[in-house]
């Protein structure tokens, strides 16, 4: 079933935008939304426990698309009268078991538990069911499933938060994992379970990463997984098609085997969107961040439209998609909403994550009101985003923290992070080299280049640059990477000024040079013009995902062509599953397209 049209709504008042973000920031209220329509037959409708806390749009799109209509709870009692509940964690352990004890959901949802009634954690939704975890804690939990929930261990060079797309290890058979054996799906999370004797009767499948944990559970009616059907294409698609429909197996879906071993490497589609000169969002590409035609009138370089690009993309096989505002909305941030529409359009037929980033930060408008760069986010993420890009304003951070080697809590990224986890923190760093004869001359670090600079010079370190790469700033990319891992961000996106539109292959002494500094994932962007690129820059780096844009804008280098090439150096990545047809035989494939999946 298609998701409806999209259609512009009309712009939130302050007032509401002011109350939407204070629940979101706080976690103290029930979120309490309009139910989507009313339900003419018992069977076609999906219980939701939504507590306003993050992006919970993506899956009532995946939802409503699979042809199911939601109820909303309100209170304790519309989980006891529920047919089938789903409960979509999303942010911290301990603020979410505060919501529960808070409202008296908590107890509700152990009681329908134990009705065995049909029940989907998803993400913090396995974790809480828990008998505690250890995230600013220990926090107790539900207490339905033995164990301790502990964070991932860093300390041997395991890049934390676990995000992308992983393979998931059946231990049993589970209705809702039917069919999907050797696929991908997308997990983003800090924290796991580990299995032990005391829960392996829980345990459906196990996922490695660093070490074997818990990415799903299953017994009777109730399932949890740790990873993101919404957001794992079409193989999350028919988890949730297999849950919401499980009384009838028949109805389940098969797919064709795949070969899913690990983490797989990320291919990112960027969507840098601005107005034009005529106003209308347009997908643009820059060349060194100059985004005009250097012929005719100048104009704004127009690829294409947004919403179309992403859900194209989505079909081709993007593993994320990234959209960079570069409109330069500086007086009101909320109210910029036609980038805001594109969000909510683009998740509606797009399940994959979706990044946002642009004028993510603090704001006062012309009427003196202040807005938290939390406010800011709350609304992106209100509107489809899974994660949330902050370019300048990451370095004007990390040079005060820097500067003073405390953390005042107060800067978008600690509080961005606080509320939805670092996981939902993206910072951007956009620097340009400089050239240097000796490391000695700078107080940053440098690296030695594999060719030489413009003058013979043998070394370079790599400034920062804000405001959309206009203005350099007294700290180098090294350094401002280690300042705002501190900080709470839990993934770097590397650009280059000097590779950007050049399509001569990444930066890649910039990215090694950053990847091997930092715990958390890099994603390498700027510079790619060839499917050899994204094989060099994965060999040669320890980045986890590679972006790019113009040449899948210009459909000069194919996301397919990219991820076939990939598989035949030895690169792991996600491809597109195939469904079996109705003789039980599989489809033919096309090249590489069942090889990893």
């Amino acid at each position: 079933m298609e998701a409806a049209p999209c259609a512009v709504s009309r712009p939130p008042s302050s007032a509401a935008v002011r109350k939407r973000s204070k629940r979101s920031s706080s976690f103290t209220k029930v979120r309490v939304t309009a139910s989507a329509s009313a339900c003419s037959q018992q069977s076609n409708s999906v219980t939701l426990l939504d507590y306003g806390a993050g992006n919970v749009r993506s899956l009532r799109n995946a939802i409503r698309h699979l042809g199911f209509h939601i109820t909303d709870v309100h209170k304790p009692e519309d989980i006891l009268t529920a047919d089938r509940l789903v409960f979509p964690g999303v942010g911290a352990f301990g603020a979410a078991m505060q919501v529960l004890n808070q409202t008296g959901l908590g107890e509700a949802l152990r009681m329908y538990i134990d009705k065995d009634k049909p029940f989907l954690g998803i993400c913090l939704g396995l974790q809480l069911l828990f008998d505690s975890s250890e995230e600013n804690g220990p926090v107790k939990g539900l207490g339905v499933i033995p164990g301790t929930v502990g964070r991932f261990d860093s300390t041997q060079g395991l890049i934390v938060p676990h995000i992308g797309w992983n393979a998931l290890q059946p231990v049993k058979d589970s209705g809702i994992l039917h069919g999907i054996e050797g696929h991908h799906v997308y997990f983003v999370h800090s924290y796991r379970a580990l299995p032990s004797e005391d829960n392996k009767d829980w345990i459906s499948s196990l996922c490695y990463y660093g070490e074997s944990f818990v990415s799903s559970v299953s017994r009777g009616n109730v399932n949890a997984v740790q990873f993101h059907p919404e957001k794992s294409g079409a193989v999350g698609l028919s988890i949730l098609q297999n849950f919401l429909r499980q009384s009838s197996s028949s109805s389940l879906k098969t797919l064709v085997p795949g070969k899913a071993s690990k983490l797989a490497k990320r291919v990112i589609a960027c969507l840098d969107v601005r107005a034009n000169d005529k106003g209308d969002l347009v997908v643009t590409k820059g060349d060194q961040y100059d985004v005009r035609e250097t012929t005719g009138d100048n104009e704004v370089r127009n690829l294409g439209k947004p919403v179309e690009l992403a859900g194209q993309y989505y079909k081709d096989g993007a593993d994320e998609v990234s959209f960079l505002n570069i409109t330069g909305f500086r007086d009101f941030p909320l109210g910029d909403l036609p980038m805001l529409q594109v969000l909510r359009c683009a998740s509606e037929n797009v399940f994959v994550p979706l990044t946002v980033g642009g004028g993510i930060r603090d704001f006062t408008d012309a009427n003196g009101r202040y807005y938290s760069s939390l406010e800011v986010a709350s609304e992106y993420f209100r509107s489809g985003a899974d994660k949330v890009s902050i370019g300048s304003d990451a370095v004007f951070a990390a040079e005060e923290y820097l500067l003073t080697g405390v953390k005042s809590g107060k800067t978008s990224i600690e509080q961005i992070s606080r509320v939805y986890g670092n996981q939902a923190v993206v910072v951007s760093i956009d620097p340009r080299r400089v050239f240097i004869k000796s490391p000695d001359e700078v107080k940053f670090k440098s690296v030695k280049l594999m060719k030489p600079g413009p003058n013979g010079e043998e070394y370079a370190w790599y400034q920062c640059t804000v405001k959309g790469g206009r203005e350099g700033r007294p700290i180098g990319a090294y350094e401002l990477a280690k300042a705002v891992e501190h900080l709470g961000a839990g993934e770097i996106l590397l650009n280059c000024i000097d590779c950007d539109g050049q399509g001569e292959g990444y930066d890649i002494e910039l990215i090694k040079l950053v990847s091997d500094a930092v715990t958390i994932p890099v994603i390498a962007s700027s510079g790619a013009g060839a499917v050899e690129h994204f094989s060099e820059v994965f060999q040669q780096t320890n980045a986890s995902a590679a972006l790019a844009a113009g040449i899948f804008h210009r459909n000069e280098v194919p996301i397919q062509s990219v991820k076939e090439h990939l598989l035949d150096t030895g690169v792991e990545v996600r491809m597109l599953p195939m469904e079996k047809t109705q003789s039980n035989q599989p489809e033919k494939a096309p090249r590489g397209a069942a090889a990893v999946v």
